[in-house]
């Protein structure tokens, strides 16, 4: 790790973060600007998650309560359809993420599944490797994410022919060919991958949260557009990608966890 990589690390992860009562800017002031065609894209949004509940049954959604998991789980709630919803509690996850399942818990009709990794695998890869093995190398960094996210994923998923996702091809070089249904690991025994947001821009997630009063992590507030593990998360400054503040120490090429990476076929 280079001396710059461990200024990055201690100055500016979730955890030293600080908030004020009133933010004096939020996130829906700063972003929700929707593009012309909105309308258009959440007709098509709509659209796909009815066509993919009736085609691919049974489905279930992936959140990481970040603001899109957050505008889909409203959508799929608003259309009445039958897609639960689960999250991943890495062991790891920044205060703000936890108490937001809780107020969300609080008030659901049905409750998201919350899975979490092996106690002994958590526990045993840190006493090898210690708390901060993530920053040593990308394979260290790549079986915690494997034990903490990639396992229980594989639990989630079991049983099901598709699964809903957040992502967006704005987000990043890797996600601009996003499709709205993804059926391409089909045929190789995979399942069906729904992006109702996949060609929504920034300014129309944040348009949809303020036009149904949604409630939202308050990091977003804070410069956090994408939100993983407290160690993992850094808030990202202006001209920076939506991306830059996930293991940010890493090459780009390196910076996925492997939920959203295909298996080569």
């Amino acid at each position: 790790m280079t001396r710059r990589q461990s200024d990055c690390i201690a100055n500016h992860t979730v955890r030293d973060t600080v908030f004020s009562a009133k933010p004096s800017t939020t996130a829906i002031a700063r972003y929700a600007q929707a593009s012309a065609t909105f309308g258009d894209k959440l007709f098509a949004s709509q659209q796909a998650l009815q066509s993919a509940a009736a085609q691919y049954p049974p489905l279930v959604q992936a959140s990481s309560l970040g603001v899109e998991d957050l505008v889909i789980s409203h959508l799929i709630a608003t259309l009445e359809l039958s897609i639960p919803a689960f999250m991943l509690d890495t062991g790891t996850l920044p205060v703000q993420t936890l108490a937001l399942l809780d107020r969300l818990q609080a008030r659901a009709v049905v409750p998201i599944r919350v899975l979490r990794p092996d106690t002994a695998a958590a526990l045993g890869f840190e006493r090898a490797h210690g708390k901060e093995a993530m920053y040593q190398s990308v394979s260290l960094r790549k079986t915690c994410c494997r034990i903490r996210k990639m396992e229980p994923l594989r639990q989630a998923l079991q049983g099901q022919r598709g699964w809903v996702t957040g992502l967006r091809q704005e987000q990043s070089d890797t996600r601009a060919e996003v499709a709205l249904i993804d059926t391409s690991e089909e045929a190789h025994g995979g399942l069906v991958k729904i992006n109702p947001l996949a060609h929504w821009s920034w300014g129309d997630v944040w348009h949809y949260v303020a036009l149904h009063g949604l409630d939202y992590n308050p990091l977003h507030d804070a410069f956090f557009p994408s939100i993983g593990c407290e160690p993992c998360t850094r808030a990202i400054s202006d001209g920076e990608d939506f991306r830059a503040g996930r293991w940010w120490w890493e090459s780009e090429n390196a910076k996925e966890c492997g939920l959203h990476v295909k298996e080569p076929t």
